[in-house]
């Protein structure tokens, strides 16, 4: 996807030193706000309007550009072993952010492997502007990519009604305040960094993920837990406890199911950009929209048991190598 769809992963990392070993555990911090009493939806505003029309033909120029595919790849985009082992090291073990960094400094920095433990509860929260129709849409597209990512990571990810530990917040500019005190209230001690950041967002983000983890120090007593990619005021261990993502409801259907795919496959584990990966959706070009083939074959590496959170590069690039070879044939 274009390189504003990329400016997902590790956007909460600022401000790593502010809390120290008293912060809260995310799982008994991340408390959706209760909803209010459902009332009449005001028209929206002018802005949101706007930024309604800009993404409309923003996606429809992708479409008369042959970008924003939604068949997974095929004969026109070949892959070997070889390719699916180095797209998914570039993708897996590096982050397009560093450590601490929110936003100000692009470009690929190593990693270790994370993902999660323990079951991911995928949830709904839309904002009091979002049209009913939206929600439909959204509520059937996150109930089929649920399932499709439990039958191909073998991990247990579901939809949940309550109960969730991914919280995908759609919500449009009129709901930029809910939306920042949903964030608050989901994750008290997020750090002022970053809710400056998600505070000022730029209309050429377009959607983006912030994740949870738990501390270094608990890594052993979180192998059965729940993370994400991680505000380090919560803990920067490679095990996902919590995860948010936020998508614009301006946005028109596919893009923003585009969106759902993205920040879910990177909230995750599959959290970098990679130009040389294709089919993927895990690259600037916006050449396509959903989960491809290739993408699918990365999550099943990513969830291997033979792969471990925490480990470098290095350490896992034979098992890689030969995941690699073991789901494309090449062996």
């Amino acid at each position: 996807m274009r390189a504003a769809l990329r400016l997902t992963a590790l956007l909460a990392l600022a401000g790593c030193a502010q809390l120290g070993p008293s912060a809260p555990d995310p799982q008994t911090s991340l408390r959706p706000v209760a909803p209010a009493a459902p009332r009449a939806r005001p028209a929206p505003s002018e802005r949101s309007l706007r930024l309604a029309a800009y993404y409309r033909r923003l996606q429809a120029d992708d479409l008369a550009h042959g970008l924003l595919r939604k068949d997974g790849g095929g004969p026109d985009t070949p892959f070997d072993a070889t390719d699916l082992a180095r797209n998914f090291e570039r993708i897996a073990f590096f982050g397009e952010y560093p450590r601490g960094a929110a936003l100000s400094s692009g470009g690929d920095h190593p990693d270790v492997l994370r993902r999660w433990q323990g079951p991911v509860r995928l949830g709904l929260i839309f904002g009091d502007s979002v049209d009913e129709a939206v929600r439909r849409q959204d509520r059937t597209d996150l109930g089929r990519y649920a399932a499709r990512l439990a039958r191909v990571t073998g991990h247990p990810i579901s939809h949940v009604s309550q109960g969730a530990n991914f919280h995908v917040l759609v919500m449009g500019e009129d709901d930029r305040a809910q939306a920042l005190a949903q964030i608050r209230a989901l994750v008290p001690a997020i750090s002022y960094d970053t809710m400056a950041v998600l505070g000022r967002l730029p209309r050429d983000v377009h959607c983006l993920v912030l994740g949870f983890g738990a501390p270094e120090t608990d890594r052993a007593a979180t192998a059965d837990g729940n993370p994400a990619i991680g505000d380090p005021t919560l803990g920067d261990g490679p095990v996902y406890r919590s995860a948010i993502a936020l998508i614009r409801a301006e946005h028109p259907d596919l893009t923003r199911r585009a969106c759902l795919h993205e920040e879910i496959a990177q909230g995750l584990g599959l959290r970098n950009d990679y130009d040389k990966a294709r089919p993927s959706i895990f690259n600037d070009d916006s050449e396509f929209a959903l989960l491809t083939t290739q993408d699918e074959m990365m999550l099943k590496m990513l969830y291997d048991p033979r792969l471990k959170p925490g480990m470098t590069a290095d350490e896992a690039r034979p098992t890689v190598q030969a995941l690699a070879r073991e789901l494309t044939g090449d062996i």
